[in-house]
């Protein structure tokens, strides 16, 4: 029997339920402790939806499905992307990239959803299906430029704790390791349930920098005609390098591979069925919105605080901490660094997870949080190396921050072109996908959120390699 065709047979349920046969049974008869865990959180879901019959049941069963979703988009804020928005707010103020952001928000959706379907009906993870699907020239491919890029992403992460904690008079030598500590001991302690909720506790923060733009008093009249097409003329032109460089950064902190590999493992590993994509989707929706919300308010903040400082685009966390607080006050500055903090910690604990469930599907071992780490050593010890080397790294005095931030953004956009092409060949694979695959319109959709990547990708490489070839 084929890989694929075995994956479907036993993806498919009969009566609306599956278990796969290394859950049903183990030697001796007894069940892997992490199995065992998995189980109970999914006997507890199909209580659930049986359950369902009234408001409150459907209530119940709908915020138990939330978790994958809104913690891969709040997660993809993070302190990268909050730096990111800063600087293109402050570059270009109240026009074009407010309305970017919601394009963005549905490019978004349109690839993460493709996630939720594959991994629901599959039951397996990105990077086992690009293994045992395509082999392992192209399964290396795919993991050594999630890891790297994991590592690198990291890093500015552990630059948003830093700075944030440094502007509330907090020494880094202590945030840093009890920020790596806690999210080592998360990850490696905590069973798949109890992960998520912590995690989407955390994530819920991330929403602080929404009163922060109320209270900061911009002009709503330009937020409001920034929607209406005002605003939308670009200093230097739509060619320039500042734009293609922040143009490539936004979508890079909006889709990046990690998020690709990070839901549908989620997906699996929180054991979601076919019929539970319409509340994948839902639970994405409301991701796709907090995360689109958050931009947009970050956007305001600084346009309204930053606009006009010197080389904008190079702004690092350091500075526009220190105009928030010059403009805004003492108080102000310190529930950015809150959310500074907040969107590099959130961040850190789904990237670390992601490459922890990676490495773990692309070896064949333990590949679930709910294993126990005296069983599951290697699944999840090299995830946490790639987090101490970005910890590490955070540290080095002299690098230089706002340009780092900048690049790994557009790194992620350079990657994320040949991520979208497994990701579109697994889903118009029929026999692996069933009812459930691609429709000729979202196929039409996602060529086009590709072939857009790889334009964006070609004019910043020849505005960086030509920089008068395109008049910028």
């Amino acid at each position: 029997m084929s890989y694929k065709h075995a994956v479907v047979m036993e993806a498919t349920p009969a009566g609306g339920a599956s278990v796969p046969d290394a859950e049903r049974s183990a030697p001796g008869g007894a069940v892997p402790e992490e199995l065992a865990h998995r189980l109970r959180d999914r006997l507890h879901l199909d209580e659930l939806r049986r359950n369902a019959n009234s408001w409150r049941g459907r209530l119940a069963l709908g915020l138990a499905l939330i978790g994958p979703g809104v913690l891969v988009m709040l997660g993809d804020n993070d302190a990268g992307g909050v730096i990111t928005y800063a600087q293109t707010g402050a570059t270009y103020g109240l026009g074009l990239f407010l309305p970017t952001m919601i394009l963005l928000g549905v490019v978004a959706y349109v690839v993460q959803e493709m996630t939720v379907r594959l991994g629901a009906v599959t039951r397996r993870g990105h990077a086992e299906l690009i293994w045992k699907r395509y082999g392992a020239f192209w399964g290396w491919f795919s993991l050594i430029d999630l890891v790297a890029a994991n590592v690198l992403t990291l890093i500015t992460e552990f630059i948003g704790i830093r700075l944030g904690s440094q502007a509330l008079g907090l020494s880094p030598w202590l945030t840093v390791p009890a920020s790596l500590a806690f999210i080592a001991y998360v990850l490696v302690f905590m069973r798949y349930w109890t992960w998520e909720r912590i995690s989407l506790f955390i994530a819920a923060f991330n929403l602080i920098f929404v009163p922060l733009a109320l209270t900061s008093h911009p002009d709503w009249h330009a937020v409001a005609g920034a929607f209406a097409g005002h605003g939308w003329a670009v200093s230097g032109g739509f060619l320039s390098l500042t734009f293609l460089v922040l143009i490539s950064a936004n979508i890079g902190t909006t889709i990046a591979p990690w998020q690709l590999f990070f839901q549908q493992s989620c997906v699996v590993d929180k054991g979601l069925l076919p019929r539970d994509i319409r509340a994948g989707r839902r639970d994405l929706m409301l991701g796709v919105a907090g995360m689109v919300v958050v931009a947009i308010a970050i956007i305001v903040i600084a346009a309204r605080t930053l606009k006009g400082v010197p080389n904008p685009q190079n702004l690092d966390a350091a500075e526009v901490l220190s105009f928030i607080r010059t403009r805004l006050g003492g108080g102000m500055m310190a529930l950015f660094a809150l959310g500074l903090m907040e969107a590099g910690l959130i961040a850190s604990i789904v990237i670390t997870a992601s490459s922890a469930w990676a490495i773990g599907e692309a070896f064949d071992i333990d590949r679930s949080i709910n294993a126990p780490p005296r069983q599951a050593v290697w699944f999840y010890l090299p995830a946490i190396i790639g987090t101490v080397i970005a910890a590490v790294a955070v540290m080095v005095p002299g690098l230089p921050l706002g340009f780092l931030n900048l690049t790994v953004q557009v790194i992620a956009t350079v990657f994320m072109p040949a991520a979208m092409l497994f990701l579109l060949m697994l889903l118009n694979d029929r026999e692996l996908m069933g009812v459930h695959v691609n429709s000729p319109a979202r196929n039409a959709v996602s060529v086009a959120i590709m072939m857009g990547l790889v334009l964006c990708n070609g004019l910043y490489g020849i505005a960086v390699l030509l920089p008068h070839a395109l008049g910028g």
